[in-house]
Order: structure tokens, then sequence, then C-alpha cells
């Protein structure tokens, strides 16, 4: 039996994509730009660290690892990245720009996990994905038009979307975790 850690995963995204569609509503217009610093640095950390380690040690069976561990890296790295630019006042543009790269990969792969029938529920972790990716994508066109409230709130009820979608999909896995591994202990125990 393998151990895996992506029920962690799953909720940080979930907080990250929460603090996201808040900032993108109500934060976007840089008045208290900072306050949003500590939020999406723990979100980046945490995926950016548990990306490498799953990308780096292959740490599932199959493909796994490419679609939960290199997008982790690509959404902590990009979390890490927006919140250096609000610490030091920077422009978001070019973060913006790498995620819309990182949400066209988010797409492609929830095209490809829906096509496989990966996951217990490839329909819905796949269009978890696919609207992750959408948020990416619409990243630079949020900043550019940041002014217009109307598409903030677009923006952020992807977001929110997203979010749900993966709290549902995270939830039930550290459920369904907690009795799986109930009965596992490490290989120097036994």
């Amino acid at each position: 039996m393998f151990i895996n850690y992506i029920p962690l995963m799953l909720i940080n995204m979930v907080v990250g994509f929460i603090l996201l569609g808040a900032f993108v509503y109500s934060g976007l217009d840089g008045k208290d730009a900072k306050q949003w610093v500590p939020g999406f640095g723990m979100t980046g950390a945490i995926a950016l660290t548990t990306g490498l380690h799953m990308i780096w040690h292959w740490t599932l069976p199959g493909s796994y690892n490419i679609a939960f561990g290199e997008l982790s890296v690509l959404f902590g790295i990009t979390f890490l990245g927006a919140s250096l630019a609000l610490a030091l006042g920077w422009s978001l543009l070019t973060v913006t720009i790498y995620s819309f790269f990182a949400g066209i990969a988010a797409i492609v792969i929830g095209f490809r996990i829906v096509n496989l029938g990966m996951t217990n529920q490839p329909i819905l972790s796949g269009t978890g994905f696919i609207i992750s990716g959408l948020a990416g994508v619409l990243a630079t066109p949020a900043l550019y038009w940041k002014l217009n409230s109307h598409l903030r709130l677009i923006g952020a009820v992807i977001l929110i979307i997203a979010a749900l979608i993966w709290a549902y999909i995270g939830y039930l896995a550290y459920w369904g975790h907690l009795a799986d591994y109930s009965q596992w202990t490490p290989s120097l125990i036994q």
C-alpha cells in the first residue's frame, strides 16, 4: 500500500482559490495588497513543497504524479510569485502570464483525466482541473480589467467553484484515508 498526501494538497488548493477569489473580488485594486502576502505565501509553500516531493520521488502509481505533483508545483510557484510581488509592490503581470500557461496545462490534464477515467471521480476531478485552469488562463485579462467589478465578480465565482470542487474531493479523501490507512504501520515497526 502506498501512502499519499493528496488530501493535504487539495485542501491547500481550496484555501488558495478562496484567498484568490477574495483577492480578485476585493483586493485587486491594490489597496492593502500586503495583507494577502501571508496567505498566498503559505499556500504557495505547501503546494511547491508537496509537488516537488511528489515529482522527485514518484510517490503515486502511474501518471498521477504528473497530474497532481507537477500542477502543484505550478500552482505553488504562482502563489509564491504573487506573494513576493505583492510584498515588494511589483506588478502582477508576469505572474498572470505564468498563470496563463499553467492554466493551459491544467485544462489539458483535466480533459485527459476524464478521457483516461483517472481518479475515483474522473468527471468531477477533470472538471476541477479544467475550471482551475480557466482561472489561470483568465488571470491576465482580470488584471487588465481590474476596474470592472462585474468581471472581477465572474472571476471570483470561477475561483470559488474550483475551490468547492476541490473541497468536496479533498474532504472525502481525508474521510477515506483515515479509514484506509487506520491499520497501516511503517515498515520499521512491523
